[in-house]
């Protein structure tokens, strides 16, 4: 608990002869302007025409070709984003081959499920690779397959061809407030993956998501908060990045635009939210999320108060202690979980939390409390003072 816690002309008419230019000037020709009209006959003099040469020609085909060849590269740097699955936004879907599908429905089952943008490019791709229609003897066998957009064309053949439908499936359920060392290790005992494995690639793997972008590499902790709570169907021995992006996914779609806008109104990244959610929780059975998140709120915004900006929640202390209830001793442990020692957040969730959780940590009550304690009857009182609070501890029996 926390315990302290954005120009026309005209025609004219034929004129009267008059002594040509040639008999005023003694048979002397002289040399008459463009458009003059011979005064002999009342007709124009034929103009000369000139051909006009626009000084724009050449730097507009200049443009035009600088124009074509970046469109060109433009379309060649998006295809091949396609082709070798580069800057592709994470998502997963299940596909199923049967017999006789071309090349060319299969390209189109992957780009009706999102896995490809292309489908011309695929089946360009399948054709120089030799890849036949879909039949037992094909790079392309009948089957149920789990595919994701890390994998580029090549992937996606791949894997299209291991017969997926005969692998055996588990159903594997995540509880609200699992940790991630509960989830892998429960993942091993289903025989999904191996915990190393499942640490590894949660620590190394550069995930698409704008959430988890900034996070640093290194420490399978990061992803602490983002493995959303379901039940799952997952195939024994499975790949591990489908595995994590099944459940990141998953986090993804629940948590959605309006609630990141609301969040962000607010003053908090989609990261700070899920740190706040998981603390709320550890601490609280459900029924009163809301009131919890107010009290967490309320010490982070008003750091001025009482209570210094300090959390003071037990279930950080656990988290440190892998889940075992904190002593007193343990508020002198000397780590950023630690929020009795230290201000504000800790620096990652201490557990998964589930929509309400998270619902409730971008939209708190609104309330004057700064403290509250578990009383004999399991449920949570809260206060606006330390004394209050102090009294309330005073006459429960659970703190005797």
């Amino acid at each position: 608990m926390a315990q302290e816690y954005e120009s026309s002309g005209r025609r004219t008419q034929g004129r009267r002869h008059t002594p040509s230019r040639l008999e005023q000037s003694g048979g002397r020709r002289t040399q008459q302007p463009a458009g003059e009209r011979n005064s002999s006959s009342g007709s124009r003099t034929p103009r000369r025409s000139k051909k006009r040469r626009s000084s724009f020609g050449p730097l507009l085909y200049v443009i035009f070709v600088i124009g074509i060849s970046a469109l060109l590269a433009a379309v060649g740097w998006i295809a091949a984003n396609d082709l070798l699955a580069l800057n592709k936004p994470e998502h997963s879907a299940v596909i199923t081959l049967e017999e006789g599908d071309t090349v060319g429905e299969v390209a189109d089952l992957l780009e009706e499920n999102g896995l490809i943008e292309y489908k011309w490019l695929f089946t360009l791709f399948a054709s120089f690779t030799h890849v036949d229609d879909v039949s037992p003897n094909s790079k392309l066998t009948p089957g149920t397959y789990e595919l994701n957009t890390s994998m580029d064309y090549n992937a996606l053949i791949n894997s299209m061809g291991r017969g997926s439908s005969n692998r055996k499936q588990t159903e594997v359920t995540i509880t609200e407030g699992m940790t991630l060392d509960q989830i892998f290790q429960a993942l091993e005992d289903a025989g999904v993956a191996k915990v190393e494995d499942l640490q590894d690639v949660a620590a190394n793997h550069a995930f698409n998501y704008s959430f988890l972008k900034d996070l640093p590499t290194g420490d399978y902790h990061r992803l602490e908060g983002y493995l959303f709570p379901d039940t799952y169907q997952f195939y024994m021995g499975g790949d591990v990045l489908q595995i994590l992006n099944r459940m990141i996914l998953r986090f993804d779609e629940l948590f959605t635009d309006e609630m990141r806008q609301d969040a962000e109104k607010s003053g908090y990244t989609v990261g700070e939210i899920v740190i706040i959610a998981s603390l709320i929780e550890k601490e609280t059975d459900g029924t009163d999320q809301a009131l919890i998140s107010s009290v967490i709120h309320n010490r982070l915004e008003n750091p001025g108060a009482s209570t210094a900006g300090y959390l003071n929640i037990d279930a950080a202390l656990a988290y440190i202690n892998g889940g075992t209830a904190p002593t007193a001793a343990d508020k002198e442990i000397d780590s950023p979980y630690n929020t009795y020692k230290y201000k504000g957040l800790p620096p990652t969730a201490i557990a998964n939390p589930g929509i309400d959780a998270i619902k409730a940590a971008i939209y708190p009550d609104s309330t004057n409390y700064y403290y509250y304690a578990l009383g004999d009857d399991g449920t949570h009182s809260f206060f606006r003072t330390l004394r209050e609070q102090q009294n309330f501890i005073a006459s429960q029996d659970r703190y005797n």
